[in-house]
């Protein structure tokens, strides 16, 4: 009702894939039930010592407000590409401001002999432009992967689970140490949202997130990671674990390798063609599958897939033996590339 009050209704264009008006802003009913989670999660006598060891939680709940802010207006008012990347900066900017940055890697190299490894630790403001660069690298990821009905809510999903699930190990074997806490409750907050919303949003869908639910997604899965980043103990790990352990990046990585490399694609696509990278198109991933005779939903399904099987794989390397691991995922991988080059059969 918020949406159609105030005229934030996705109207559809050549490039869309839907035909009938449909209203957005669920990025801001997203943010509500993170919110809401938030308020439960201080009520609770273990989970409130997430808030109590650091401010992580609090400064993501605040820079996702900014960046909810700047997708709403933008799903009704359709700003600028600068000023929302503006906005994103400014986002991150805050996630900074509350202690949630990159301050130190793990690289599996010029640890010595026996060491498994080595500590990178960066210069503050080595830091601050990691961190901003990551956040709005994210951003952007999900927000141009946001394409199909339930596609950015199903991959926000995916990606916070196999983050929560990579924090949670790291929290076991840390012996439970509080300072594992704000990653993996911020994962849940995500999954959460994420898993609230897709029902609404799954083909045919009633709502959509639009850039305040897509971009909001993205900030947070950003920020679980950035905080996680400080929370890999290499002492606590074998020799084999710490190649697994290449640091959060490998896991963040892999998890949204799929919105990652479409955003890659799109910006080399438009800069070559002399567009900005900001420029809207049809040549997108989920617009490839569609082409090829994939349905709405078969797309959606392959790119979850996809997106599942690196994910997950990559949490995996942190648990289990690495051959296993990269045999399974590289059967895997062929089952869904002979699924998506194979379009759907035509009814007889």
């Amino acid at each position: 009702m918020l949406a159609i009050y105030t005229g934030a209704v996705a109207t559809p264009r050549e490039r869309d894939v839907h035909r009938a008006p449909i209203p957005r802003l669920g990025g801001v009913a997203m943010y509500g039930g993170i919110l809401a989670g938030v308020l439960l999660s201080h009520q609770l006598p273990v989970l409130r010592r997430s808030f109590e060891f650091s401010g992580d939680v609090v400064g993501v709940l605040v820079a996702g407000g900014i960046i909810m802010l700047i997708g709403a207006l933008d799903d009704r008012f359709e700003l600028d590409s600068l000023t929302k990347f503006a906005g994103q900066v400014t986002a991150a900017g805050v996630l900074v401001l509350y202690g949630v940055q990159w301050f130190i890697f793990w690289v599996p190299w010029n640890g010595g002999a026996g060491s498994g490894g080595s500590v990178l630790v960066l210069g503050q403001d080595q830091a601050v432009f990691v961190t901003v660069a990551l956040a709005v690298v994210l951003v952007n990821a999900m927000n141009f992967v946001d394409g199909l009905d339930g596609l950015a809510a199903g991959i926000g999903l995916i990606a916070a689970v196999a983050i929560g699930a990579f924090t949670l190990q790291l929290l076991y074997r840390s012996g439970g140490s509080v300072s594992a806490y704000p990653p993996t409750l911020i994962a849940a907050l995500v999954a959460g949202a994420c898993l609230g919303f897709l029902p609404h949003n799954f083909q045919p869908a009633r709502i959509f997130m639009g850039d305040s639910g897509a971009m909001l997604i993205g900030l947070m899965l950003a920020a679980a990671s950035t905080s996680a980043s400080g929370k890999v103990v290499p002492g606590r790990y074998g020799a084999t674990d710490m190649l697994a352990l290449f640091s959060p990046l490998l896991v963040v990585a892999a998890v949204l390798f799929v919105p990652l490399l479409d955003l890659l694609l799109a910006v080399v696509r438009r800069t070559r063609a002399g567009r900005s990278p900001f420029a809207a198109d049809k040549m997108h991933l989920h617009h490839r599958l569609l082409e090829i005779g994939h349905s709405h939903r078969r797309a959606v399904l392959l790119i979850y897939l996809w997106a599942a099987l690196l994910a997950f794989g990559a949490v995996a390397l942190t648990l289990f033996d690495v051959y296993v691991v990269v045999w399974s995922i590289t059967l895997g991988l062929l089952v869904a590339v002979v699924g998506s080059m194979i379009p759907r059969l035509p009814a007889r």
